[in-house]
């Protein structure tokens, strides 16, 4: 006991000098970076002579004997005391951090100490001791010397998993819960419901799993192609699985936070139960993908029926919060419904915006009553919140920002930088996706943290997480393809400690991290490996600079500008290229005159408006504005059937796009791709009109193109006039506006999605 207080009160001593000591970089292969680290010299010799000190019973001693022995062989003994110096010791201390997942450690030559107050930090200090080991039998490891203080910033630190779309195992969803603790996240959100699959046992109504679980056949392909296999699909998880899961869990401090989809994405529950309908049904458990207009109906009986499904959630689930979902619920049954229409005259709402906020409000008491709060995507906010909600905003900030104003909690997951869904490399070598570019780089430059937030505010965001949609993922190998490497930009950023401005550090640990993936058969993503391209206009007014950068050393990079594919005895790259006229750029990375990656083609098409000023009068949304304005001139054409980052997207608003050419030039027609992908709320505008001017104040209306036009040509669409010369180039593209009923995203701002506009 003396020497564990002696111990307690010279770590605390460290701890004051440490915070006074500038933070510098180190070469630890650390993901997530902890707070402050301080090297020193020597390091600690691990052996299989090395003991483990600590309560033999602690399962955090438990769980370091297994790693270690999983990791490298080493079977370590725990004892409860001892006086030889080789050995890793997990000590209590009041004083380590003020955050109860706070740790300390110090590596000496002859000791290894964890210092904590709460399980919590013990775990997470064994995390990273076990992040400085190699992986691989090894009879001797030899372990920095070192001081490290650290506990994370963010309370919330999520990852989601969509299992109602497809369905994975117990083993894989326990697996799963192991990467997560690999790098420190504590929250699993589990999607448990959808409109194509109800996959949570409920004993008082057993028909949502013997009907609701399973369905007849399943998208083949994207979304628009309407095609389906027949093939019999589903399954489900008993009680005693989710109360196995929760155990195991627990145990890597990870809560799991279940959603139970209502009032919308309900069709798989109402396949069971279409007496909970509006129309009655009969309904099938859905096939396709997407928002579906038959919701929940907000009737007494259906309240009832949803109150007895969360009773057994409850009892199963011990999370402070219930998610209830509460989006994409179109109003078109609502609508129509004699029941909601009596209800909203009942209740004295204003339409069927203010019946889902009565509806959700109803179900929130109902989960407050056990003691339990209730969180919601950002659609909750529409016809007010919710007494006691919390928000998960995920269609950018402002859902979350406007719930942080209004003092209600708030998880920031924004499609723009959480969605692990997205693409993250060139969409021509990976594998088919709902859309969207999310690159790791750009993870690692979410901030959780809004800034036109006051301090007072900003203490209602608990935090941030990663969302993982299904819709075309249907192997566990795929889940962690799609989010590893992701997942380590992610936890460093609600760990706290990303520097964005120094991307390249973050890039060299993550480097070092790829063997014990490999060693742990985690399926990564290789696109930190492809060449990643931008252009821009090249200074001399000439055309486009196109710049190539790899995740490695530049000096490895080949590339070819006549079309054929590069090898090592390609043009070195050696900075920016010049490119004054359309060709395809193939570029590669060669280590030892090998591959690494796949390499990429870039096909660049060069017109009268490229690289010209562009000046829009709509900003496109936060979540796809990636290049900006210059993305419509900048030579690159958007992939119709893969959108990635090539597009920009804008939320119920015109394009208006006015190019200045820069002197007089005889054009004839006007090129611009539009997209369609009405699952994801994207719709082509209802047509595209372009004006010509000689002095940009004037603009004559040259022609236009129809929707039907726009639908015949799939989007890559192109206006023909008679020659006329004009200096300027207005392109007008007018969106739909308001998502009509009966389509996707019914009620909602369409989606206008535009990329490359040429002039010829």
């Amino acid at each position: 006991m003396t020497n564990t207080i002696f111990m307690t009160r010279k770590f605390t001593f460290f701890l004051v000098l440490l915070f006074h000591t500038a933070f510098t970089q180190n070469p630890l292969p650390l993901i997530p970076q902890p707070s402050i680290v301080e090297m020193k010299k020597g390091s600690f010799v691990l052996n299989k002579e090395t003991v483990i000190q600590a309560d033999a019973t602690m399962f955090e001693a438990q769980y370091l004997q297994q790693a270690i022995k999983q990791q490298t062989g080493l079977d370590l003994k725990i004892v409860l005391a001892t006086v030889q110096p080789n050995k890793i010791s997990l000590s209590h201390s009041v004083d380590v951090r003020s955050n109860k997942e706070g740790y300390g450690m110090m590596i000496s030559i002859n000791h290894i100490a964890i210092y904590a107050e709460h399980p919590e930090g013990f775990f997470y200090g064994i995390q990273t001791l076990l992040q400085l080991l190699p992986s691989g039998t090894k009879e001797t490891i030899n372990v920095p010397c070192l001081l490290i203080s650290d506990e994370p910033k963010y309370a919330w630190r999520g990852m989601h998993l969509d299992c109602a779309r497809h369905f994975f195992p117990i083993d894989f969803i326990k697996k799963y819960i192991d990467e997560l603790a690999l790098y420190k996240m504590n929250t699993f959100h589990w999607h448990l419901t959808d409109d194509q699959g109800w996959r949570i046992q409920i004993k008082q109504y057993p028909k949502l799993t013997e009907v609701g679980a399973w369905r007849k056949g399943s998208t083949v392909g994207h979304y628009r192609e309407h095609v389906f296999d027949t093939i019999r699909y589903g399954g489900f998880y008993t009680q005693e699985e989710i109360k196995s899961v929760i155990a195991y869990a627990s145990e890597r401090h990870i809560t799991i936070i279940p959603e139970i989809e209502m009032p919308g994405h309900a069709l798989a529950a109402l396949a069971a139960y279409p007496q909970y309908s509006c129309t009655g049904g009969p309904f099938e458990v859905a096939k396709q993908w997407g928002v579906l207009d038959d919701v929940f109906c907000p009737k007494a009986e259906t309240i009832t029926f949803l109150e007895n499904i969360l009773d057994e959630v409850i009892a199963l689930f011990p999370s402070t919060y219930i998610h209830i979902g509460g989006d994409e619920c179109p109003k078109t049954r609502w609508k129509k419904c004699v029941q909601c229409q009596a209800l909203i005259k009942e209740k004295g709402l204003k339409d069927e915006h203010e019946l889902q906020s009565y509806f959700v409000q109803t179900i929130e008491k109902y989960v407050n009553s056990k003691g339990r709060k209730i969180i919601g995507w950002d659609e909750i906010l529409e016809g007010g919140l919710a007494p006691n909600a919390a928000v998960m905003s995920w269609r950018g900030t402002e859902g979350g920002i406007a719930a942080a104003q209004l003092h209600h909690e708030v998880v920031m997951s924004p499609g723009s930088h959480c969605y692990f869904d997205h693409y993250q490399g060139d969409p021509k070598n990976e594998p088919l996706a709902i859309g969207g570019y999310t690159p790791i780089e750009k993870v690692y430059t979410f901030n959780p943290t809004p800034a036109k937030l006051t301090p007072e505010e900003e203490s209602y965001i608990l935090g941030g997480q990663a969302n993982v949609w299904t819709e075309y993922i249907n192997t566990p190998a795929q889940v962690e393809y799609m989010v590893f490497p992701r997942i380590m930009a992610l936890s460093e950023v609600l760990w706290g400690t990303a520097n964005p401005a120094n991307y390249a550090d973050f890039q060299n640990r993550l480097l070092q991290q790829l063997p014990s993936l490999d060693y742990k058969k985690i399926n990564y993503s290789k696109a930190i490996f492809e060449i990643t391209t931008s252009v821009e206009p090249n200074p001399n007014g000439n055309g486009l600079w196109a710049t190539l950068k790899s995740g490695q050393d530049q000096k490895g990079i080949r590339y070819t500008t006549d079309g054929t594919l590069p090898t090592w005895k390609a043009s070195p790259y050696t900075g920016p290229i010049a490119i004054s006229e359309s060709l395809t750029l193939n570029a590669a990375y060669f280590e030892q005159k090998v591959q690494k990656g796949n390499a990429i083609e870039l096909p660049l098409s060069l017109n009268k408006a490229t690289a010209k000023k562009i000046v829009l009068l709509n900003n496109p949304h936060d979540n796809y504005k990636s290049g900006g304005p210059f993305a419509l001139i900048n030579g690159i054409k958007g992939n119709q059937q893969k959108f990635g980052r090539d597009w920009l997207g804008f939320s119920g608003k015109d394009v208006n796009a006015t190019i200045d050419l820069g002197s007089p030039n005889a054009v004839s027609n006007i090129t611009i791709g539009v997209l369609s992908n009405e699952a994801s709320w994207i719709y082509y505008p209802s047509q595209i009109e372009v004006f010509l001017s000689q002095d940009g104040q004037t603009f004559t209306s040259v022609g236009k193109a129809s929707i039907d036009q726009i639908e015949v040509q799939k989007g890559n669409v192109k206006i023909e006039f008679p020659t006329t010369t004009a200096v300027y180039i207005k392109v007008v593209a007018t969106n739909i506006g308001i998502i009509k009923d009966g389509n996707p995203g019914a009620g909602s701002p369409a989606w206008l999605f535009v990329d490359e506009i040429g002039a010829n």
